[in-house]
C-alpha cells in the first residue's frame, strides 16, 4: 500500500486541536490517494487505551496521508475476532487492533497488529512499551510503526521539535513533542533568544541569547539545563550549527570585521576560520556526511546560498534568478536543500535539487523563515505568520500538505526539527 503523493482539487481544512495541548494544529490539504485506515481502540487498560487511540488518530491525521475509517461498534483486538469483509465495507485497507497494559512498576505495555485489509493478512506485529508511564510516547511510537509500515518512509511523530516563543518581552526557549505536547522550557529571560540548533544525539541544544547585552553562543544540556559558554568574543557571536558527529559546530564572528564564519569545538576550543571574504557570510549548515557547509553570504551583491569544503577553500554559488536567498539546510538524505526565498517582497520556503540546481517554491509566499527538514526529510518546517501572530508551520516536502501550529500566546520563532529518539 504505497502512497501516490497528490493534492486535492479542493484542500482539506481539519482542525486537530488536542485537549491541553500547548500547540493547537491546523492541517491543510491532503495527499491525493489518502490511505484509509481503521484504528480500534485497544483492549485492556480503558483509560490508557482511550489517551493511546487519541494520540495515534491525531498523528496519523496530521500527516495528511490517512483518511480514518469509523471504527464505531467494532471491537476486535486479535486476529481471529477480524472479520475482513466488515472493514472491506467500511472502506479500509489497513486495520489496527491491540491491547494495552499497566504494570505495577509504572510500565506500560502496549502489543499492537496491523492488519492488510485488502490481503487479509497480518502486515505487523509488535510490542511497544515505557519503563517510565509515558503513554503518550508508545502512541507515538506505534502511530510511527503504522506510518512506516503503510508508507515506506519511518515516522516523526516520535521527535521533538525547538522554538523560541516570545510573549511581550519575555523570551522562552521551547523543546517539545513534534506535536507540541511536553514542553519544556529551557531558558526564560528578558533578552532575545536566537538559533537554536540541536546536537546530533538530540542531547543538547546551541543558541544564541543577548542576556549579556550582546550576541553569545551558549551549549545547554536538555537533561541536566547546565550549560556552558562556545563564543563570547568582542561583537556578535552567532548563528551556531552542529556538523553531524557533534565534534564540531560551524559559527558566525564578527570578532575580526564582517561576520565570517569560524569552527569550533563544541567546548569553545580550537576556534578555526574558514571564510574570509571580507563581506558578510552567516547561516552555515553542515551536509550529512560532513564535507559541506552550505551558507548565506552577500559577497555577489545579494544574499545567495553557497557551498564550500568545511576543510576550507573556494565557495560555490548554488542559487541564482531574482530575488534573495537566506537560511539554507541540508536535506537528510544530502540531495537538496531548503531556503528562505524572498521576492517581491514575499518570503517563500523553497527547496533545490544540489544535481539539476532547480529551485521549486513549496509555498505561496509572506513572512516565512527558518526552514529546517523532519528527520525523515518528508516535512519543513518553519516560522510564519497567521491571525497577527507568528507561528509555527509545516509543509510536505512536495508542498502539498501544510500545517499551521498555534501557541496559546505570545510568537513562536526561531523554529528547528530535532533529530530521531
Amino acid at each position: 500500500m504505497q502512497i501516490m503523493r497528490g493534492i486535492l482539487g479542493i484542500f482539506l481544512l481539519v482542525q486537530a486541536s488536542l485537549a491541553n495541548a500547548v500547540l493547537s494544529i491546523e492541517i491543510i490539504g491532503a495527499g491525493e490517494h489518502q490511505i484509509p485506515v481503521a484504528i480500534v481502540p485497544m483492549g485492556g487498560d480503558a483509560k490508557l487505551a482511550q489517551e493511546i487511540n487519541e494520540v495515534i488518530v491525531a498523528d496519523l491525521q496530521r500527516s495528511g496521508l490517512f483518511r480514518l475509517v469509523d471504527a464505531a461498534g467494532k471491537t476486535p483486538h486479535e486476529p481471529n475476532e477480524v472479520s475482513y469483509a466488515d472493514w472491506q465495507t467500511r472502506g479500509a485497507d489497513a486495520l489496527l487492533i491491540g491491547t494495552v497494559a499497566a504494570q505495577p512498576n509504572g510500565r506500560i505495555e502496549a502489543r499492537i497488529r496491523l492488519l492488510d485489509v485488502v490481503k487479509q493478512s497480518e502486515a505487523l506485529g509488535q510490542a511497544v512499551a515505557s519503563n517510565d508511564g509515558q503513554v503518550r510516547a508508545v502512541a507515538h511510537r506505534i502511530a510511527d510503526l503504522v506510518y512506516e509500515k503503510l508508507t515506506g518512509d519511518k515516522g516523526v511523530f516520535s521527535t521533538r521539535i525547538a522554538y523560541v516563543n516570545r510573549s511581550s518581552k519575555r523570551f522562552r526557549l521551547v523543546v517539545a513533542d513534534s506535536d507540541g505536547y511536553n514542553e519544556q522550557v529551557l531558558i526564560a529571560q528578558d533578552e532575545p533568544i536566537m538559533s537554536p540548533s540541536w546536537s546530533p544525539d538530540g542531547s543538547h541544544l546551541a543558541y544564541v541569547s543577548f542576556e549579556t547585552g550582546h550576541a553569545v553562543v551558549y551549549v545547554q544540556s536538555l537533561y541536566t539545563n547546565q550549560r556552558m559558554v562556545v563564543a563570547d568574543f568582542r561583537g556578535s557571536n552567532s548563528a551556531p550549527a552542529w556538523s553531524p558527529d557533534g565534534k564540531q559546530m560551524a559559527i558566525v564572528l564578527t570578532r575580526d570585521g564582517s561576520s565570517q564564519i569560524y569552527l569550533v569545538q563544541p567546548n569553545g576550543s580550537n576556534i578555526r576560520r574558514i571564510t574570509f571574504s571580507g563581506v558578510i557570510d552567516t547561516e552555515p549548515n553542515f551536509s550529512p556526511d560532513g564535507q559541506w557547509l552550505l551558507f548565506t553570504s552577500d559577497r555577489g551583491g545579494s544574499a545567495q546560498i553557497y557551498r564550500m569544503p568545511v576543510e576550507g577553500g573556494a565557495a560555490q554559488r548554488m542559487t541564482f534568478g531574482e530575488g534573495n536567498n537566506y537560511s539554507p539546510r541540508h536535506a537528510p538524505d544530502g540531495k537538496s536543500f531548503v531556503f528562505t526565498h524572498r521576492e517581491n517582497g514575499k518570503f517563500h520556503i523553497a527547496v533545490q535539487d544540489f544535481q539539476s540546481g532547480q529551485m521549486e517554491l513549496l509555498t505561496e509566499g509572506g513572512w516565512e523563515k527558518k526552514p529546517s527538514f523532519s528527520p525523515n526529510g518528508k516535512l519543513v518546517l518553519f516560522a510564519s505568520e497567521a491571525r497577527g501572530r507568528g507561528i509555527l508551520a509545516t509543509v510536505s516536502s512536495d508542498g502539498r500538505v501544510k500545517q499551521h501550529m498555534f501557541s496559546p500566546s505570545g510568537d513562536a520563532r526561531e523554529p528547528i526539527w530535532g533529530t530521531y529518539p
